[in-house]
């Protein structure tokens, strides 16, 4: 058994192993690199022969643990820690087993052998539509066990007509809506409809009219379990008069919420395909959804720098940044346009010396062509975190669609 575990541990080091094949994940890979011939053709038997007689990398071979330490031995991929804990939700489909801990056969080595992560992605990822979220290791749990059942459960990638639920065009249900006022979650129904270029909801099944009519140019949607204090929790937000407007949904069935962010997605892609004929796949992708670049508390004063300073919930999306007096609320108590550093914007450390008032520790100033805003965070990690993701955003050329918007914000009443 032992040389059958050291054959399987070998063939992380074939093309597209090297990573989980489900969340990209090298779980730190970035040691074993080679493995080939000097003539940049890699053979295996000859690596495996001298993988399997060198004793300094077994029983516990430092430079494999950099790889991914789990496999599929029924769908022949290598994952990682995190996704083989899905792929045990799907028994019926996948069985999984560590590569270095558990027993190996000659039979599951063959077959680890004959297929690997390449191939399983030929298959079961062979028809994943352009617009479909591929979720990384980063990303929410919901997210990610969905993408493993859609594609070895349901092989919805193999079978184009079982992707209906998000790729029709057109989607109707009900989704539990927090309420603006009384921050309860009530059965809304939710209509999607790309002929239309929006997203409806009403108050109640039967009603005749939307009570909000949310346009597909303007929206945007990203998962945030944490935040809204559910597994499926789903932030949808749009242009409201110009000002962003937060819906905060959840479904009981993780599918349902997952179909309806992809059929989002979907209905963006569509709309941006023709807004811009001549951009492809790949220029479109980033624009369909967008997680927030930061968020998190901080402390501000106000326009005159004699107020007192206030904690409030800051978000930061591309170029907006907002604060609420709740991560909750609908709309934010203010918005800031975050150009760039070409444009007369800049963010520095620490506040004025004459700042007064009573604050945080760790200041930021946000310098724009009209004023200056100051704000303080609780630790000096924050701080740096908050700078970076500010200053990447000033230091980003402005697109011609972005001065539009930094027009408005300098004639916002």
């Amino acid at each position: 058994m032992a040389q059958e575990r050291r054959a399987a541990l070998e063939l992380l080091q074939r093309p597209g192993n090297a990573r989980c094949a489900d969340c990209g994940d090298p779980e730190s890979c970035s040691a074993l690199a080679d493995g080939g011939a000097g003539d940049g053709t890699w053979d295996f038997r000859a690596s495996c022969r001298s993988l399997l007689q060198n004793p300094v990398l077994f029983p516990q071979p430092s430079t494999l643990l950099k790889y991914p330490d789990w496999a599929s031995y029924t769908l022949g991929v290598f994952i990682c820690l995190s996704c083989s804990g899905f792929h045990r939700n799907i028994p019926q489909v996948s069985r999984v087993k560590s590569v270095r801990l558990d027993a190996w056969d000659d039979a599951q080595v063959e077959f680890m052998a004959t297929h690997g992560n390449e191939v399983a992605r030929a298959t079961y990822e062979r028809r994943v539509p352009a617009f479909y979220y591929r979720p990384s290791s980063a990303d929410c749990t919901l997210l990610r066990e969905q993408w493993i059942r859609a594609k070895y459960e349901r092989q919805e990638f193999m079978h184009p007509d079982r992707q209906e639920p998000y790729s029709a065009g057109y989607r109707e249900g009900l989704l539990w809506k927090r309420g603006r006022d009384n921050g309860q979650f009530l059965s809304r129904k939710f209509v999607l409809t790309e002929r239309e270029g929006a997203l409806k909801y009403f108050n109640r099944a039967d009603a005749k009219e939307p009570k909000a009519v949310m346009k597909i140019e303007h929206l945007n949607a990203t998962f945030q379990p944490a935040k809204i204090g559910h597994a499926h929790g789903l932030q949808v937000t749009y242009l409201k008069d110009n000002s962003t407007r937060n819906l905060f949904l959840y479904h009981e069935d993780g599918k349902e919420m997952v179909d309806w962010f992809n059929a989002l997605r979907a209905a963006r892609f569509h709309y941006l395909q023709v807004a811009f004929p001549g951009a492809s796949d790949a220029d479109l992708v980033p624009k369909l959804s967008r997680n927030y670049l930061k968020e998190g508390y901080m402390e501000k004063t106000g326009p005159k720098h004699t107020e007192g300073f206030r904690k409030r919930w800051f978000t930061m999306d591309d170029r907006r940044l907002m604060y609420f007096k709740d991560p909750l609320d609908a709309f934010a108590r203010g918005e800031v346009f975050i150009g760039s550093r070409d444009s007369g914007y800049a963010v520095l450390e620490g506040l004025p010396p004459t700042t007064p008032g009573l604050h945080w520790p760790h200041g930021i100033t946000i310098v724009t062509p009209e004023r200056r805003f100051l704000l303080a965070c609780e630790s000096s990690a924050e701080q740096r975190a908050w700078v970076q993701a500010l200053r990447g955003v000033v230091e980003r050329p402005m697109l011609p669609q972005e001065y539009a918007v930094e027009a408005h914000f300098k004639h916002k009443p």
